[in-house]
């Protein structure tokens, strides 16, 4: 700041000495000019130093107001710091009570949740006992009912193969039945053989009646033929629903039964295949009875037509 006045003062002085004045030509005496000159010069240089003293009285005056200003800062700021200190410390104070006055309520809240605690530990143990027999009671009702079950298993498969036995008794005297019957017609049949050889032999003369006999007896061949071919997929069909119904039957179960039930079911399953295997042989068997009766048959009447 005072670099600048000194400055701008110079500038007016340069100013003051560089300025033209314009003055009508007088005749003046030389050494008069210089003399006014130099006392101007004079003057201005005193003011320019009664104005930098008064410049320097002012700063001085202003550096004490500072002064005096930054010190009541000072005690300010002094002042608001002891009075935090002393707030912080009744804020201590007051924090210390309250987390005392908390820890005694936390201990006396601990207390009563460790009694609760140790309660239900008591009961926990007391239902623990109480479910140890209630699950006893349940181990011994369950092996009583296993064993009702097993025995009325038994029961089952005695009457099961009780039924069987009779069912079996009674395939036999069908069977035996049947292998009567099959020897009745048996004779029945070489007796009418031999009866339409008489009569064969009474037609061999006549010529006629033997291409109708050959006739019927192609005809009755071819007729045999059909109903050999729809016989045996008359069984092929058979065979194939018998063997779906097995398959509806397996799929139909349950899968998932007890250990008990699933033993039956076995029993059950290997008796079926062993009677439907019975019943196929016997069923096999007709067939190949059948079948050497119908090329017995056919063996006669080509001898027949032979002869």
């Amino acid at each position: 700041m005072v670099n600048k006045k000194k400055v701008k003062n110079l500038n007016k002085i340069q100013l003051l000495v560089n300025k033209k004045i314009n003055l009508p030509k007088i005749k003046l005496n030389p050494a008069k000019v210089i003399e006014e000159t130099k006392s101007k010069i004079e003057n201005i240089y005193t003011n320019l130093k009664k104005e930098k003293e008064k410049e320097r009285i002012r700063r001085e005056k202003k550096r004490k107001l500072d002064e005096k200003k930054e010190l009541q800062k000072e005690k300010k700021e002094a002042q608001k710091v002891k009075l935090d200190k002393n707030q912080k410390e009744k804020k201590k104070i007051l924090l210390q009570k309250k987390l005392i006055i908390d820890n005694e309520k936390q201990v006396r809240k601990n207390e009563e949740k460790r009694k609760k605690v140790e309660e239900k530990r008591i009961r926990l143990e007391q239902q623990k006992i109480k479910d140890e027999e209630a699950k006893k009671i349940r181990e011994e009702a369950r092996k009583l009912k296993d064993e009702e079950l097993r025995i009325k298993m038994l029961e089952r498969q005695r009457m099961r193969e009780e039924q069987i036995r009779i069912k079996e008794e009674k395939i036999k005297s069908k069977e035996i039945q049947a292998e009567k019957i099959r020897e009745e017609k048996e004779r029945e049949r070489q007796e009418l053989n031999r009866l339409k050889d008489i009569e064969r032999q009474k037609r061999l003369d006549e010529e006629q009646k033997i291409r109708e006999a050959a006739r019927k007896l192609k005809y009755e061949e071819e007729k045999l033929r059909e109903t050999e071919n729809r016989l045996r997929q008359l069984e092929i069909d058979r065979q194939q629903d018998i063997e779906r119904q097995i398959l509806k039957e397996q799929s139909e179960q349950r899968a998932k039964e007890e250990e008990l039930k699933l033993k039956e079911e076995k029993i059950k399953q290997a008796e079926k295949e062993r009677l439907a295997k019975e019943k196929e042989r016997r069923e096999k068997e007709a067939e190949l009875r059948k079948e050497e009766e119908k090329q017995r048959r056919i063996q006669e009447e080509t001898q027949s037509a032979l002869k």
